[in-house]
């Protein structure tokens, strides 16, 4: 077992294939197993070592409840992400075992500049934001640190958006 296990960060995750017509069949399901298969066996081992007050964290993304990232798996896979972790907050939370997603937006990494602008500038994809930036990867990881700790023991099932107001946005 695993024993002793406090809190468990969940961040893997590819995107592939450009809309309906442009994603094969391999590159759908290897995205899923990622995505999806990945974190359900991440949290299926780590549940029965976590105690009260543990919590577990997933790395999604705002593509999870806001489509548009160009591919129909990546896209998919964050929204079943979700669902997946309500599902485990809910079965968690009689035993004091938190679950939650961050959803990151437009972050300035390899795969947020790859994803977002398809050539476009910094500064253009920036204007597209509501607080006219990209994040970085530390506000990411600032909301993962937050949801692990004991600050946000009475917060499980969620979605926190580090997007910049992107949700926001129709």
């Amino acid at each position: 077992g695993l024993g002793g296990l406090d809190g468990v960060v969940f961040n893997a995750g590819i995107g592939i294939g450009y809309g309906l017509a442009g994603t094969a069949l391999a590159d759908w399901d290897r995205v899923l197993h990622v995505n999806l298969r990945a974190p359900f066996l991440v949290g299926k081992a780590a549940m029965p070592a976590l105690e009260a007050g543990a919590s577990l964290v997933f790395i999604g993304s705002l593509a999870g409840t806001k489509p548009g990232s160009r591919s129909p798996s990546y896209d998919a896979s964050k929204a079943g992400l979700t669902g997946l972790v309500r599902h485990i907050a809910a079965e968690g939370a009689p035993r004091g075992i938190r679950a939650n997603v961050v959803a990151p937006g437009l972050i300035d990494t390899v795969m947020g500049r790859d994803a977002s602008s398809g050539g476009d500038s910094r500064d253009r994809v920036a204007r597209l934001i509501p607080m006219r930036r990209q994040g970085t990867a530390w506000e990411v990881a600032d909301a993962a640190v937050f949801l692990l700790s004991d600050r946000a023991s009475y917060v499980t099932g969620q979605v926190l958006h580090v997007d910049g107001g992107l949700s926001t946005l129709r």
